[in-house]
């Protein structure tokens, strides 16, 4: 993997570019993008995760020597603008899938489970969430309502895409059948990651991560994706669902106007077809 790292740069940030270049040019996001600091950035997280791989550190322990530093580059590229995280991820996640095409498929979900790590950390806002968290105080309610949720997240995404899967069995996006397994993975990391966000706007008390960052996110990545607002709006429906199954009704009532904002927000009849 140390070997193929380069060539596998070279081959997501070639991939990402075909994929989104023309999204990007809508959204007027070139003139930011610094590729060589995007292409270092991934190598050296992908350089710590093969390490900790290498010497079988645990993935938990990548998480907490690598996460403080990927939530930094993270805010470094969410300040210059929300939708370039979008740009960063992708070249992560494809840098990421072109390294385990090379390997062994036995040893591909091991190494996968460190890669994960380094991918949630710069997808999902969790250090935001924790800060936020943070501000309030130990006998919160809304504190106390987020720890319930947050740890069930994996259940719930996993649940949700079976579901998923069984309402459009037949499914296709841009890399694929929604059924193969590298769809899957990303479909899950989706729904924990509308989650998270659902969560830190629960505990912050407004909806701007939302509005400001996860929807210009999906307005950037989405439409290339071959992704139907059809299929985010069905996903919405199916979370608020397993919140309110998994929480009281007094707690859930403190979920639901940022789920009725999410399930507003991603109207279909707001966006062109895909």
């Amino acid at each position: 993997m140390q070997e193929n790292l380069q060539t596998a740069l070279l081959e997501a940030w070639m991939q990402t570019e075909k994929l989104i270049g023309k999204e990007i040019k809508k959204q007027g996001i070139q003139t930011i993008i610094n590729s060589w600091k995007i292409s270092h950035d991934c190598q050296k997280f992908y350089q710590k995760a093969i390490q900790s791989y290498a010497i079988t550190n645990p993935p938990d322990k990548l998480a907490k020597l690598a996460g403080m530093e990927i939530e930094t580059i993270r805010q470094q590229y969410t300040t210059l603008d929300p939708k370039l995280i979008g740009l960063v991820s992708m070249q992560f996640h494809y840098t990421g899938q072109i390294l385990l095409k090379n390997i062994l498929p036995s040893q591909q979900q091991l190494v996968y489970s460190y890669f994960k790590v380094i991918e949630d950390y710069l997808y999902i806002p969790l250090y935001r969430t924790y800060k936020a968290a943070g501000k309030h105080r130990y006998d919160s309610q809304t504190l106390k309502n987020v720890q319930t949720l947050l740890p069930l997240s994996t259940d719930i995404a996993v649940r949700i895409y079976h579901r998923v899967v069984d309402l459009y069995p037949n499914y296709y996006c841009y890399s694929g059948s929604i059924k193969e397994e590298s769809i899957k993975n990303a479909t899950i990391r989706d729904i924990e990651t509308f989650q998270v966000y659902l969560c830190l706007c629960v505990l912050e008390g407004n909806t701007t991560a939302i509005e400001m960052e996860l929807f210009p996110l999906c307005q950037l990545l989405y439409p290339s994706l071959k992704i139907h607002w059809e299929l985010i709006r069905q996903m919405i429906h199916l979370l608020s669902q397993e919140i309110n199954n998994c929480l009281g009704n007094t707690e859930k009532k403190v979920f639901q106007p940022h789920i009725q904002y999410l399930w507003e927000l991603f109207n279909p009849s707001d966006f062109p077809n895909i």
